[in-house]
């Protein structure tokens, strides 16, 4: 009788280990998956794939912008609509770096710059670079929007990262590389092939 239940049970015990290998969910982002109620849109009127990425005003300047729950993508745990690594900032080391973050959503969101290998931890370090971040970015940010700058002054694989608890861990980041060969900023979304910077922003006229 023992016998035939042995195999039962080690599947058994083979699924839960699994389950323990991947984390759930944050408990606190179900609601995301049931469709964007709740978010204030107008934070995110007008935006567009183009204004991701953009041209700076002065040479060797670039500006992000990183919208959180763009999408329902990942509980709504995405940047831009991505989540887990799937989109990429790919910037020229030296060059300085002007970053817009929206949260349009009531459930609080940060964003930080950390290495990528820094994404596995259940809390994620302070900013890699100086600047490189909202404050407070453990509590994180909900309905609003903040800006910072840094300069990415060392080559490396990086991410744009959540700082809540969790959240990195649980995919929300997307990838930003610094690089040394790199001629201009460009940005990879998804399975679409990289695109170069938009033109800056023109002025309003008075």
């Amino acid at each position: 009788m023992i016998q035939r239940f042995l195999p039962i049970l080690a599947l058994s015990l083979s699924a839960a280990a699994a389950d323990e290998k991947t984390p759930a969910p944050a408990a606190d982002h179900a609601d995301h998956a049931a469709g964007d109620s709740g978010l204030k849109k107008e934070l995110v009127a007008g935006l567009t794939e183009k204004d991701f990425l953009r041209l700076g005003d002065k040479p060797k300047t670039v500006k992000l912008t990183v919208v959180a729950v763009w999408t329902a993508e990942n509980y709504g745990m995405n940047f831009n609509g991505f989540a887990k690594g799937t989109a990429l900032y790919t910037i020229p080391k030296g060059w300085t770096v002007e970053v817009t973050y929206v949260n349009p959503s009531p459930i609080p969101h940060s964003l930080i710059v950390i290495e990528k290998a820094d994404t596995k931890k259940l809390q994620v370090p302070e900013p890699y670079f100086k600047g490189a971040g909202v404050p407070d970015h453990i509590k994180g940010l909900s309905y609003g929007t903040h800006q910072f700058s840094f300069t990415a002054d060392e080559a490396g694989e990086y991410a744009l990262a959540c700082g809540f608890p969790a959240h990195a861990l649980n995919g929300h980041w997307i990838g930003l590389d610094i690089s040394e060969d790199a001629k201009e900023p460009t940005l990879k979304l998804g399975e679409k092939e990289p695109v170069k910077a938009s033109p800056a922003a023109s002025a309003p006229s008075k």
